[in-house]
């Protein structure tokens, strides 16, 4: 067990709970602190480095392109956002792609496109169906979509225009829509990350679908946390053969280099005009280089199909290790995006797994989640079971009550 002490940060405002590790390197799913103490990853920095950590050829084309370019505007054309825009609409099955820096950001651009589609309609008041548990992002906008009130506490009064519907619950949107003539869009995560890694089910994901199409709403799927091949399909939605009309991208697309992307179907890939949105650092030449690469690495090294086998050997192994344990509620997910719910709030077990050198979070304060790089071996995989089940039985036995 790693001895980890408190690192003093003056200067930085305290808008997180650090574990006390300062990481300097990695390599493929490990990483190193300043002590020389080497770390499994199973975080991914949160569901980010797709290839792991120094991927040779992600860090070969990314040397390549800051030698050239790293930033021009969106003014001009550069070689990149054409390829990546392609590549991107090819896997989806949809039109058009607005690049941005975060899954916030597009998220944010998602919202301002249900609007602006409800406005064009003639719908002055545009409303927008979210869910419980959901989470968008922080900024105003995606704050008030998501479904988290301790996020929310302190920054009311929140953006208006949204209606709060349970997952997986068909009836419960109905009631809740209708004779509403207001509502422009539905939109959630196909899993549901911070909430607890709670995934929607493939026929309710239809349900909505079709809903959609029968009265004239955008449905718009969040993919930021388990799209870019995370559940072993480019995108989580694609387990229910359907296609959204929005699906906002970002963590896993660039492995790293910060990429966000809006992909639009047919019904909303015309609704910006110059004008409507912008960004500053969205579509950068090193951003969009470091998506095209990402996208072809993924292919070459059949990361989709091992995020199926190593993610479901880990769900299964868990299940028969934790499923009789006192305190241990569910082990879900889909493909390496597992939660392991608890009975009681765990936070603690993020500290107790880094001193013994694995990287976890846990979300809704009772869910351990696993998001580890998806080159991830059928080895690693055994040593993420192997660190973390003593961390949890030792947990659970030092706080029953």
């Amino acid at each position: 067990m790693y001895d980890l002490k408190p690192i003093p940060e003056p200067h930085v405002m305290s808008t997180y709970g650090r574990v006390p590790v300062m990481l300097t390197h990695g390599r493929g799913c490990r990483v190193w602190d300043d002590q020389g103490r080497e770390y499994l990853d199973a975080l991914a920095g949160i569901a980010v480095n797709t290839l792991g950590h120094a991927h040779p050829r992600l860090v070969r084309a990314l040397q390549d392109q800051v030698g050239q370019l790293i930033h021009t505007s969106n003014y001009h054309h550069h070689p990149y956002t054409e390829p990546l825009a392609a590549a991107l609409c090819e896997r989806s099955g949809l039109d058009k792609v607005f690049f941005c820096s975060s899954g916030l950001e597009a998220n944010e651009a998602a919202l301002k496109l249900a609007r602006k589609f409800g406005h064009d309609k003639g719908i002055a008041r545009p409303e927008i169906v979210v869910y419980e548990r959901a989470f968008h992002g922080r900024s105003l906008a995606t704050l008030s979509a998501t479904g988290n009130p301790k996020v929310q506490a302190g920054f009311e009064p929140l953006v208006e225009g949204f209606i709060r519907v349970p997952a997986n619950d068909l009836d419960a949107l109905h009631r809740a829509t209708n004779g509403n003539p207001n509502v422009v869009a539905v939109f959630f995560e196909a899993i549901q990350g911070e909430g607890g890694v709670h995934p929607l089910q493939p026929d309710y994901i239809a349900g909505v679908r079709a809903l959609c199409d029968q009265r004239d709403w955008l449905l718009m799927i969040d993919e930021v946390q388990c799209g870019m091949g995370r559940t072993g399909r480019w995108f989580a939605h694609q387990w229910a053969n359907i296609r959204p009309d929005v699906m906002p991208l970002a963590k896993g697309l660039g492995s790293g280099v910060p990429v966000g992307a809006v992909v639009a179907g047919p019904r909303a890939a015309q609704i910006f005009q110059p004008g409507n949105h912008g960004t500053t650092f969205g579509g950068n030449p090193l951003a969009m280089r470091a998506g095209l690469e990402t996208i072809r690495i993924m292919e070459d090294e059949g990361l989709l199909d091992n995020a199926a086998r190593q993610g479901q050997h880990l769900l299964t192994q868990l299940w028969a290790e934790l499923h009789a344990v006192p305190g241990v509620r569910e082990v879900r997910g889909k493909g390496l995006m597992i939660g392991i719910e608890l009975d009681r709030p765990c936070g603690d077990l993020v500290l107790r797994c880094a001193r013994a050198g694995l990287l976890i979070s846990v979300t809704a304060d009772r869910v351990v989640r696993l998001v580890p790089p998806l080159i991830l071996t059928r080895a690693e995989a055994d040593e993420i079971i192997a660190k973390l089940v003593p961390q949890v039985r030792t947990f659970l036995d030092e706080t029953s009550a």
